[in-house]
């Protein structure tokens, strides 16, 4: 790929969607100046990057899966194909965290079983849709079979949503994986700040387990906070994924503990590698793979670390809201092509 054509690809990727009045910077480093890279695990590195790169449409990188998938020295392949690439839009690094929960559920409402777990409506055509008021309290979706599931509380529920994906454990033993169907349209409110507006709670004291253990304490004030998000996130059964791999990501396959992240595709390409030197009480300098998405992540410095299932990944993902950088490994034709002077 000649170097014009290589600039013209990557800024359909990299160009789009930054913010107005942004200026875009990409700066090519060396290997070197990744702190920690010589004592990452890039074997385990490559075998998160084989499970999208085939998904990749175009030349590039094609290529270099059909190289990753002969498995090479991790570490050589890397270095030899990839050159690492600061992207920066003025905005400072944000790390957060996220994860798969776990929720206790029943395919039919009984006993604690309250809480309903609905699939896309069939009417979901207009947006905005119903908001989470209107659908909680109103009833909307009352008697129209639309239940995949009924758990027993209603902040899990509303995690579940948030999350976009999540196992629900059943009498039985079993579990019920499922996936985001869809959204009603209206626009993400943080309940989080919301607890801050009102004076109760410090930015920095706020997290899931806080937000959960004070809705619990405030029963009624509980579910008017949670109603103070009119988005409302609707769900489908994920039959297709082992019971041993993670949830998908967006580009529908397993996301892995602590080598994916969700990253804005308007900076950093999807199933790109991604180095990331995570600050805060538990640094982590590794690398990754963007095989995720999000709508709070926006901006070429901005990532979101998947932590793995269930509880204790919950509250872990929770703490994180941690400074830092990342850097893309782009092929280096991509590279080369936005350096400057080049």
């Amino acid at each position: 790929m000649r170097r014009a054509a290589a600039a013209a690809a990557l800024a359909c990727v990299l160009g789009a969607g930054a913010p107005a009045g942004a200026e875009v910077t990409h700066r090519i480093l060396d290997f070197r100046d990744l702190r920690g890279w010589a004592y990452d695990d890039h074997d385990a590195a490559l075998e998160v990057y084989l499970e999208t790169c085939r998904d990749m449409r175009s030349e590039a990188w094609e290529a270099l899966c059909a190289i990753a998938d002969t498995r090479p020295n991790a570490r050589a392949f890397f270095e030899t194909f990839f050159r690492p690439v600061l992207i920066e839009d003025g905005a400072p690094m944000l790390f957060t965290g996220y994860y798969e929960p776990e929720l206790r559920g029943s395919l039919r409402r009984e006993g604690p079983y309250r809480h309903p777990v609905y699939r896309v409506p069939p009417d979901l055509d207009v947006l905005p849709w119903y908001s989470r008021a209107e659908i909680e309290e109103d009833g909307h979706l009352d008697g129209k079979g639309l239940e995949i599931a009924w758990v027993d509380d209603p902040v899990d529920a509303f995690f579940l949503q948030i999350q976009g994906s999540g196992r629900i454990r059943l009498p039985d033993g079993t579990a019920l994986r499922v996936g985001y169907g869809g959204k009603n349209g209206h626009e993400y409110r943080s309940v989080g700040r919301e607890l801050v507006r009102r004076g109760i709670y410090e930015d920095h004291q706020v997290s899931a387990d806080v937000i959960r253990n004070w809705v619990r304490r405030n029963p009624q004030e509980g579910a008017a906070l949670l109603r103070h998000n009119p988005s409302y996130v609707f769900f489908r059964e994920v039959n297709e994924v082992p019971p041993d791999r993670g949830p998908l990501g967006a580009m529908n396959r397993s996301v892995t503990p602590l080598r994916s992240i969700a990253v804005d595709p308007a900076h950093v390409p999807l199933g790109a590698p991604v180095w990331i030197e995570k600050a805060g009480k538990a640094p982590l300098r590794r690398l990754t793979v963007a095989q995720d998405t999000g709508s709070a992540i926006k901006g070429a410095q901005r990532a979101d670390i998947f932590y793995g299932t269930g509880r204790a990944a919950g509250r872990a993902a929770g703490q994180v809201r941690d400074g830092g950088r990342m850097v893309a490994l782009l092929p280096i034709e991509m590279a080369f092509a936005f350096a400057p002077g080049i």
